[in-house]
């Protein structure tokens, strides 16, 4: 989008940046690591961690966890990469031009088409154009 933006319209800025998340989807993003290093720490040392929290016997998850430990840990880590990266996209696409709102994938539900957004664009510098003039 950014580069058919600038071949239409030469002289054109386009500013990429990312829109953030809502706060608790920021601080969310921010325990997932944290607990993923806690579960790859209870795979690889629960039978050293468990008898220091006071439980004897570790619980039957934990066999099951340890039985495959290749695959726990890899789980582990991609789901909590999955999970973090989720977590940190807002889905939000918004096009301004001249700093008003042209476009707004959250407001509308979808993503624009290059034929569409040309348009769009090419109607607000028409109309900013006009304003000027006068």
């Amino acid at each position: 989008m950014k580069k058919m933006l600038e071949t239409q319209f030469p002289g054109i800025d386009v500013v990429l940046e990312n829109y953030p998340p809502p706060m608790p989807k920021r601080l969310l993003a921010k325990v997932v690591p944290a607990v993923q290093f806690g579960v790859i720490g209870i795979i690889m040392a629960g039978e050293q961690i468990f008898p220091m929290m006071g439980i004897m016997t570790p619980p039957p998850w934990y066999y099951s966890l340890r039985a495959n430990r290749f695959g726990s840990i890899a789980s582990t880590w991609l789901l909590g990469n999955f999970l973090q990266s989720f977590l940190q996209s807002s889905g939000a696409f918004e096009v301004y031009c001249n700093d008003e709102l042209v476009f707004s994938k959250l407001k509308e539900g979808r993503f624009p088409g290059e034929i569409e957004l040309k348009e769009l664009v090419f109607k607000k510098l028409s109309t900013s154009r006009l304003e000027d003039g006068l």
